[in-house]
């Protein structure tokens, strides 16, 4: 089953060239590091998918990406692209989740990523889980996966979302416990002093 993913789905994008400089926006990123959870919301064409993978370009910080579609909204084919992605970082990563999700009947979604909570918390090196276009998951079961997810999150892993609406997560939570990174429109739109900057 593995080998029928579509593996475009776990690549980074391409950095483009000739690309405006946002250094305020890539210190952001970096300071997010500290915290559990990096959110990127902003409706389409703010430059958020872009922003993200030139960090990640620029740092070569090791990270696992997936780009998510509407299908991606069943918990069996979401956790299977996850698993996939992490494993491209380290090729053990997630084989305990992934075949304990597909014993019969599959456990609870919580129970498969407890276990991948314990594997990644037992890596030696941080980690970084990027979810692009988060806003076309609609499963709650998958929203209240991601929130146990973050709430028992190793220190190893932080995690990346890209959306152009909020998640249906405990945002304040993690607000109000300094856990939490946002990059909203606002901070997306360009100061004169990028426009003008040489490329």
């Amino acid at each position: 089953m593995v080998d029928d993913l579509l593996q475009t789905k776990l690549f980074t994008p391409r950095v483009r060239p000739s690309l405006v400089a946002r250094p305020r926006l890539i210190e952001i990123l970096n300071q997010g590091l500290a915290h559990k959870l990096t959110l990127l919301s902003a409706p389409a064409g703010f430059g958020k998918t872009t922003l993200v993978s030139n960090w990640l370009a620029e740092y070569q910080l090791p990270a696992s990406w997936l780009s998510l579609d509407s299908e991606d909204s069943d918990p069996a084919r979401f956790l299977l692209y996850l698993t996939a992605g992490l494993q491209k970082l380290h090729a053990e990563l997630g084989k305990t989740a992934l075949h304990a999700s597909q014993s019969e009947p599959p456990p609870p979604l919580k129970a498969v990523i407890s276990a991948l909570i314990n594997e990644i918390g037992s890596m030696s090196h941080q980690i970084i889980l990027v979810l692009d276009d988060y806003h076309l998951i609609k499963n709650d079961a998958i929203h209240n996966a991601l929130a146990y997810l973050l709430e028992h999150q190793p220190v190893q892993l932080h995690l990346v979302i890209i959306t152009r609406e909020d998640p249906p997560i405990p945002l304040p939570r993690w607000r109000a416990r300094r856990e939490l990174t946002e990059i909203r429109e606002s901070d997306l739109r360009f100061t004169l002093d990028e426009i003008a900057a040489p490329q």
